[in-house]
């Protein structure tokens, strides 16, 4: 399918979570099977020269396209979680948020030294979230090969957030 065919599947709500937002909902898209394997067969299209050895896939709707798009690379998926939310030992990074902070959390041995690690989300809209990851990336002295993402909210510049690493996004609005 193609990425238009792909952007008719995604389904704005009006304010949602609050007034003034407008949701990009994912799930015609998922509920499509044609065209779930085709998101996933072009972020694996569009990662392919990155050269990355692991996924981070941040929650939660990012554990869908990551674990997908693991299986289709047949690299290892790693959780990218709130703070709590995991059972062993973690390593958490604190970010700014447009009305507060938050912590996410990884397993403290899923980011090994030198390995070469690509950062999956279902949207980028600041880019804060992802930015967050790529911190915790960086700061186990890993690499980051790059960021995938179904759907950009191009209007937010969120790519400035992330450097100039790769960026990899299907859908923008």
């Amino acid at each position: 399918m193609t990425p238009e065919q792909l952007r008719g599947l995604i389904r704005d709500v009006p304010d949602f979570p609050k007034p003034g937002i407008v949701f990009k909902d994912i799930t015609p898209l998922l509920e499509h099977p044609q065209a779930f394997r085709s998101t996933i067969e072009r972020l694996a299209e569009g990662v392919d020269g990155l050269g990355a050895q692991r996924i981070l896939a941040i929650e939660s709707r990012g554990f869908i396209f990551g674990a997908a798009l693991a299986h289709e690379l047949g690299l290892p998926m790693h959780l990218v979680r709130k703070r709590g939310k995991l059972p062993r030992e973690s390593i958490s990074v604190e970010y700014t948020l447009e009305y507060g902070v938050d912590h996410l959390e990884v397993h403290a041995d899923a980011i090994v030294p030198g390995e070469r690690y690509l950062v999956v989300d279902d949207l980028i809209a600041t880019g804060g979230t992802a930015a967050a990851v790529g911190e915790l990336v960086s700061r186990q002295s890993a690499v980051l090969a790059g960021y995938a993402f179904v759907i950009e909210l191009a209007f937010l510049s969120g790519r400035k957030a992330l450097g100039d690493v790769p960026v990899v996004a299907l859908i923008d609005f």
